[in-house]
């Protein structure tokens, strides 16, 4: 009746968006978190793939200036991990990188496993841990790193599996897993600093004792030549019990990526591959 045009201005819609924020929070979840492929989403909401995939490029334009955030905010925690599985780009081998803390992951797809993908990460920080399997490309961090003991324990299961009867292998074998499995464990017990402190120091004594001592298989000696090695890299998990002596975390964080990985073969672009990492 007046003659003028009321434009509304709803909530729950970004600018230019086809799509409500629900709606693109399921395409996200589903995704990225569960793994659903797009073409099961395309047929699930009755939207074509082509309009799936331009929000979430949109999406990604805006939280991109998240990145450099979520990095600073890794630097600044004590406690860290990272961890790293293949990853095709546009139908090139490359790697997808985990980079995560309790409260916050950052991925990172690139064509390269080289140690310039951590140096990017942590630039020039210097404080705190990084839990690490005994891959190379992390030496290049200034922090301190604890190599995963669950690694181990599989090493010590391939060392039994392919000499089995072997004395030496078995005795050494059934000696050192209890004292790694005991330090794992060690982590998630309810005790008090004393009591963690000389537990963790008891335990620490009989992976030293059982590893320095004398033996004449190569399988068992490069298992001690490990920890002869890398002390300074072995027991951090004796000094901040905040630190695990495995590398779990980052293998959970990461599963979505494979499951990814497993059913789409990676990303089809430079594009898109971008997206997955915001």
């Amino acid at each position: 009746n007046c003659g003028k045009v009321i434009q509304a201005n709803p909530s729950g819609v970004l600018p230019k968006s086809l799509f409500g924020n629900q709606l693109l929070t399921q395409f996200v979840v589903q995704h990225y978190v569960y793994g659903t492929t797009l073409g099961t989403l395309s047929k699930q909401y009755g939207i074509g793939i082509g309009s799936i995939i331009n929000a979430l490029h949109n999406l990604a334009e805006i939280f991109e200036s998240v990145y450099p955030k979520l990095i600073q905010d890794y630097r600044n925690a004590i406690v860290r991990h990272a961890d790293e599985t293949g990853w095709r780009i546009d139908g090139i081998n490359g790697y997808g990188w985990l980079f995560c803390t309790s409260l916050l992951s950052i991925y990172r797809f690139c064509d390269t496993r080289s140690s310039i993908i951590p140096k990017e990460i942590f630039g020039d920080t210097k404080n705190g841990y990084l839990v690490v399997d005994r891959y190379a490309g992390y030496n290049i961090v200034h922090v301190l790193l604890q190599y995963c003991y669950v690694h181990l324990l599989r090493d010590l299961k391939k060392l039994e599996l392919q000499f089995p009867n072997i004395s030496e292998i078995t005795s050494f074998v059934e000696t050192l897993k209890p004292q790694l499995a005991a330090a794992i464990a060690l982590h998630n017990e309810q005790l008090s600093n004393k009591k963690y402190k000389k537990k963790a120091l008891k335990i620490k004594k009989k992976i030293m004792r059982i590893v320095n001592s004398s033996s004449n298989h190569p399988g068992i000696q490069q298992i001690q030549d490990i920890f002869r090695r890398n002390k300074d890299r072995m027991y951090n998990w004796v000094k901040d019990r905040n630190v695990p002596a495995e590398n779990n975390f980052a293998e959970r964080e990461l599963r979505p990526t494979v499951i990814s990985r497993k059913i789409s073969f990676g990303s089809q672009s430079d594009k898109g591959t971008r997206t997955r990492e915001v």
